[in-house]
């Protein structure tokens, strides 16, 4: 009777469906990604807002969590231009934002990167840092990608090394060609990795 009693609870936690991913404490792949909208950002020389709302219902999203100071962004800053320059007329929407509570990740010091840089996506600074929280970003560089219900489809690193030299699995390019197609990335989620988000206690 014991062992039906705990293969009973076994099924039951394999039916139930996860809370979270396994690198997420806040969103999983499979669930409808957080809203959000009007966060003020900056698209080249003009400012702007950012919003799932402002994103054509036809296109996919990359949702990336940066931070100007944190030197792995700045290892894979080619990198993500290169990839938004590739998919910019693919369907494909890169959405950069920072949530860190400091000067230099503020939309002052953003609205310099963009002109310095010359990102080719827009990019903003939710102050409230709800954006962060509801998405459970720990890490910059982290990447979400949405498919066109806004579900989860992918979240974690783009890569698996910081010098582009090393790299030898394209997670992100692999999931976003995937959806593209019309089939569902390989890998689903991987660990984020770089310098760590600095939240308040608020």
């Amino acid at each position: 009777m014991r062992k039906l009693v705990l293969s009973v609870v076994g099924l039951a936690l394999v039916a139930s469906p996860a809370l979270a991913g396994k690198y997420n404490k806040a969103v999983s792949v499979g669930e409808k990604a957080p809203a959000f909208t009007g966060i003020p950002a900056v698209m080249g020389q003009k400012d702007t807002t950012i919003g799932l709302d402002k994103v054509n219902k036809d296109d996919l999203v990359v949702l990336v969590f940066l931070a100007n100071h944190c030197p792995v962004v700045t290892a894979y800053e080619d990198r993500i231009i290169d990839f938004a320059n590739a998919y910019k007329d693919k369907g494909v929407k890169i959405i950069g934002v920072s949530v860190n509570d400091l000067d230099s990740d503020r939309l002052p010091a953003i609205k310099e990167r963009v002109q310095e840089k010359g990102y080719p996506f827009v990019y903003g600074y939710d102050e409230s840092q709800k954006i962060g929280r509801e998405y459970g970003a720990t890490n910059t560089p982290q990447f979400f990608v949405l498919d066109e219900d806004r579900v989860i489809r992918y979240m974690g690193a783009m890569d698996d090394s910081q010098t582009e030299s090393h790299v030898t699995k394209t997670y992100l390019k692999d999931a976003v060609d995937a959806l593209l197609k019309g089939d569902s990335p390989e890998v689903s989620e991987t660990r984020p990795v770089g310098c760590g988000v600095k939240y308040t206690n608020r």
